[in-house]
């Protein structure tokens, strides 16, 4: 356990030098949420309801979270590109260490940018006068934990693959698909036919439609329970193959 939480703590060090953790993770998600907002409000309410604050926080939130997927995979790779893994290969820390020194801080990134998120969401509901549910955001805060797991595999398994040049392009791909198919900025079920079957077929929209039912406070099957199974089950399933690659390149690079 020391060993996970010594590595941790270097991990989170290097987050906290790097400028660009603060843009990408916390300052580009704050953007749009402003952004959004304005927009929302130049348009007539009922034309455009998934840019609605209540919907737009967890929204945003997810789409946050994929930028820490692209710092884990960036982190991962640049220390495979370097000797400071080859030399930690040589310590007692096993495969498991290493990867929980990856996942912990990632994982606490994700809930700290989770609460600035909904923190300034609130704070633009009040002044908007569409005042949030205080239950209801940490409801859906709670539901973002599974999916900041599953993004953060996604950067593990990125990060083993591809080197610190390849890792970041290949994230960019991922965000990309997940903003557009994830049901973001745009709703998906109003949408219907087949780019609704598209979004089905992403877990990114599943992480957004459990977040914007637990901030409506519905928990229905179909909309909330469904989609929180799939997004565990798909954290589980991402989480597993990252460590499983990463013990395997360990291996390989030993021997």
């Amino acid at each position: 356990m020391n060993r996970k939480l010594s590595f941790s703590w270097r991990n989170i060090k290097e987050l906290i030098r790097d400028p660009l953790g603060y843009i990408f993770c916390v300052g580009f998600p704050l953007v749009m949420l402003i952004i959004m907002t304005v927009l929302d409000q130049s348009i007539p309410k009922d034309s455009v309801t998934v840019f609605h604050i209540e919907k737009l926080a967890p929204g945003v939130a997810v789409f946050g979270q994929m930028f820490v997927m692209l710092f884990t995979s960036l982190n991962v790779a640049t220390d495979r590109g370097g000797a400071f893994l080859m030399r930690l290969y040589a310590t007692p820390m096993t495969a498991s260490d290493l990867t929980a020194g990856y996942i912990l801080p990632m994982l606490i990134v994700s809930v700290v940018q989770s609460v600035i998120t909904f923190t300034a969401a609130f704070i633009i509901s009040v002044i908007i006068g569409s005042t949030l549910n205080i239950g209801a955001v940490l409801l859906s805060m709670l539901t973002l934990i599974p999916s900041a797991l599953m993004f953060i595999g996604f950067g593990l398994i990125l990060g083993v693959l591809f080197n610190e040049k390849a890792a970041p392009g290949m994230c960019s791909l991922i965000i990309s698909l997940g903003g557009f198919f994830g049901g973001i900025w745009f709703d998906a079920e109003s949408t219907g036919g087949i780019m609704l079957k598209l979004c089905k077929c992403m877990p990114m929209y599943y992480c957004t439609k459990a977040a914007r039912s637990a901030m409506a406070l519905d928990f229905g099957g179909s909309v909330f329970l469904l989609p929180v199974g799939i997004v565990i089950a798909c954290a589980v399933v991402i989480i597993t193959l990252g460590c499983f690659a990463f013990s395997k390149k360990m291996r390989a690079d030993i021997g």
